[in-house]
């Protein structure tokens, strides 16, 4: 039946403008759908908006910190409008990358040796043996991602590291980038994703040109096999629902290990995104993802 849908986007995160190019596509989604939609970017005022529209469901399109971190979902839940994607907590948990490497470990979901610093650690220098990833704790889209490999001369001063004082630094696991999509708590396929140059930061994968998707990834089927099911393991593990996209790294090279690296539980709604590209190997095309996010939409309570 027709729904009163409240697409949120935008927001206030480094991600803003993925956020609006995906809310953008689920708008227009949602009205070719035959659905009433009013466009909400996300602002101090969003509980007043939100509270004037009185949707019958909000379309959660917003990337990043305040929409995929439990806030957001949070105020949702206190204004009882259901919503697509995880709730509070699986959000916050997943968000909080040292966390989910916690919860990924306790679930026998193998992950990269790992420590949680603080930023002055890292600016005072190596906290681990190189080549090793520097990350945020708590962002999306590969925002301040920075890969430290033996010779690299690059020095992280509080200036050019205004991600927060907590950083996780990663062992850098060598190999082929791997990702795959969960839908319903089914797993859709696995994308591997080919950089020509650099690796997978946030101009590479919102760039037209910069990444190559080989979808289905033309890879052993074990392996194949070990993605889709450590991908629903996570998305158990977290507790998520809806749509999640779980990326991994696999040593082909090396040790032959497949190693998750996070969930994300919004993922990407773009026309460069990886689950729209996922859902439709399966059959599902943009429409009726967006549909079935939609039937989804729920309260934790």
């Amino acid at each position: 039946m027709p729904m009163h849908v409240a697409v949120l986007m935008g927001g206030f995160s480094a991600e803003r403008d993925v956020s609006l190019t995906s809310g953008a596509a689920c708008a227009a989604a949602c009205r070719a759908l035959g659905h009433t939609v009013t466009e909400i970017d996300v602002g101090l005022d969003v509980v007043e908006r939100l509270k004037a529209a009185k949707p019958d469901v909000a379309f959660n399109a917003l990337h990043g910190t305040f929409g995929e971190d439990g806030r957001m979902q949070g105020i949702l839940e206190l204004l009882k409008i259901p919503y697509t994607h995880s709730g509070v907590l699986a959000s916050a948990l997943a968000m909080d990358k040292p966390m989910a490497k916690k919860i990924f470990a306790a679930a026998g979901l193998r992950v990269a040796t790992s420590r949680t610093v603080n930023r002055d650690d890292v600016i005072a220098g190596d906290v681990m043996p190189r080549p090793y990833v520097v990350k945020p704790a708590n962002e999306g889209s590969s925002v301040g991602v920075k890969l430290m490999f033996a010779g690299d001369n690059y020095s992280f001063t509080r200036e050019n590291w205004p991600y927060g004082k907590t950083v996780m630094v990663e062992q850098y696991i060598p190999g082929r980038e791997l990702t795959c999509a969960v839908l319903d708590g089914v797993a859709l396929g696995v994308t591997e994703i080919v950089i020509p140059s650099g690796f997978y930061d946030y101009e590479n994968k919102y760039t037209a040109g910069k990444s190559h998707h080989i979808c289905p990834a033309d890879i052993p089927q074990p392996i194949y096999d070990e993605a889709m099911a450590m991908a629903v393991k996570a998305h158990e593990a977290l507790g998520c629902r809806g749509m999640s996209r779980s990326d991994f790294r696999w040593d082909e090279k090396g040790d032959g290990n497949l190693y998750i690296l996070e969930t994300n539980t919004q993922p990407g709604m773009t026309p460069l995104s990886l689950s729209p590209e996922l859902a439709a190997y399966a059959g599902i095309d943009f429409n009726r993802l967006v549909q079935t996010l939609l039937d989804g939409a729920s309260l934790d309570g």
